[in-house]
């Protein structure tokens, strides 16, 4: 759980502090023309921000698995921190607002 977490966290610094933009999905793929109507930037800081948080509930869920002694916490946090935050960001990030 550690592990996914660290890589939700290496992905965010990569995409927002270093402007590895074409670890998002999709954006590799698209043609210049088709990127030049996204705000990349605004996209870049919604995936750092939804990594975060996603890694944070995960840390939480480990931390409370750790802590009652039950494994399937863990399993939950992840489970929970994937259920909210990939829709979210989809939804999120193909909305008018990052065009």
């Amino acid at each position: 759980m550690i592990l996914t977490a660290a890589i939700f966290i290496i992905c965010a610094i990569l995409v927002y502090n270093f402007k590895f933009y074409d670890l998002i999905a999709g954006f590799n793929t698209m043609s210049d023309d088709e990127k030049a109507t996204y705000n990349i930037e605004k996209i870049a800081r919604l995936f750092a921000i939804v990594m975060y948080s996603m890694a944070g509930i995960i840390l939480i869920g480990y931390a409370l698995s750790k802590w009652l002694d039950n494994e399937q916490i863990g399993a939950y946090g992840i489970i929970i921190a994937t259920l909210l935050g990939v829709p979210f960001l989809l939804i999120k990030a193909n909305s008018k607002a990052y065009k």
